[in-house]
């Protein structure tokens, strides 16, 4: 998450120096996102059959890729090799995100949401790396402003690959297509017919899409009122803080209050975010706008993905 929110703090704004249509400055960031949702099946598919210890380590390697192209695009003012080295990063995300269904499938059922609001709190340290090393790095290259910001996550993806090479997952000692087979599972097309799988999708997508249209537009937003960029980055902080430092308690108020009720917050959040947006052009509004977004994200995202979790084996919501 630390390499995906430099990429949201820079990418529209290097796409738009480097299109020579401007109206194409959100293409690389956009096709990241198609990327990664294009990736997510076959990224399932391949760790049930070579296990998902193996399928994280390639994603990784993936990303070194990625991010290596996106750099040297950037020195080269290349913008098509940058949009390539977009979809890399886009491929690797389709695989990390099943970190936190990897988290989820190893615990019962009790503590699904608190397993998965742990793996994004994770992402409070990605607020704070990867804004700024964006902030540190954009001019580390002569002539080439960001694409420094892009080499140094390179190493980040090292360190990634070095920690998962260490990692020991149940599913590794056991076959995962042996593991699937043995259980009660159903047919997708059974599964997706439910009401509760249906919520969950429709409500992480329209989450998902609102996060990403106003994460996207705001730095291009910024500059346009010209706002500096050690601004942008600060705003881009509070948003990446906003989508993952309430996952240290979400998982508690969905036991407390109930999953519908902690995804109908969400849903207002992202309402007053609207507000605030269409409110002004300060510094300010940037910054409690993307607040209340990254926020209304956590509780969307998180919601659904525990109610997704709960869709696999006929299991009843309280």
């Amino acid at each position: 998450m630390s390499g995906t929110s430099l990429m949201v703090a820079t990418t529209a704004l290097v796409g738009f120096a480097l299109a020579d249509n401007k109206i194409y400055a959100s293409l690389p960031f956009t096709l990241q996102l198609v990327a990664t949702m294009l990736t997510s099946i076959p990224a399932a598919i391949l760790m049930a059959k070579i296990g998902r210890k193996a399928t994280f380590l390639l994603g990784s390697i993936i990303a070194m890729l990625g991010a290596a192209l996106c750099a040297y695009a950037v020195i080269k003012g290349d913008f098509l090799l940058f949009i390539f080295g977009s979809i890399f990063i886009g491929i690797f995300s389709g695989f990390a995100n099943f970190y936190r269904f990897t988290a989820a499938d190893d615990v019962d059922k009790e503590h699904k949401s608190r397993a998965i609001s742990y793996v994004l709190a994770g992402g409070v340290l990605a607020a704070i790396i990867g804004p700024n090393l964006a902030n540190l790095t954009r001019d580390s290259i002569s002539g080439a402003i960001f694409a420094g910001s892009y080499a140094s996550i390179i190493l980040l993806y090292i360190l990634s690959f070095i920690l998962l090479s260490f990692l020991d997952l149940p599913h590794n000692k056991k076959p995962f297509t042996d593991r699937v087979q043995t259980t009660s599972g159903r047919s997708l097309k059974t599964i997706a017919q439910q009401p509760r799988f249906i919520i969950a999708v429709i409500c992480g997508m329209f989450g998902y899409a609102t996060m990403t249209l106003v994460m996207t537009a705001t730095p291009l937003a910024m500059h346009h009122h010209q706002h500096i960029y050690s601004d942008t980055a600060f705003v881009i902080q509070w948003h990446v803080l906003g989508m993952f430092a309430p996952s240290f308690i979400t998982g508690t108020l969905i036991k407390r209050i109930g999953l519908l009720t902690v995804m109908f917050i969400g849903a207002v959040f992202s309402l007053i975010s609207v507000f605030i947006n269409l409110s002004g052009i300060s510094v300010n509004h940037f910054w409690l706008a993307l607040l209340f977004l990254g926020i209304s994200w956590n509780f969307l995202f998180i919601g659904a993905t525990t109610l997704l979790t709960e869709s696999y084996m006929a299991l009843q919501i309280k």
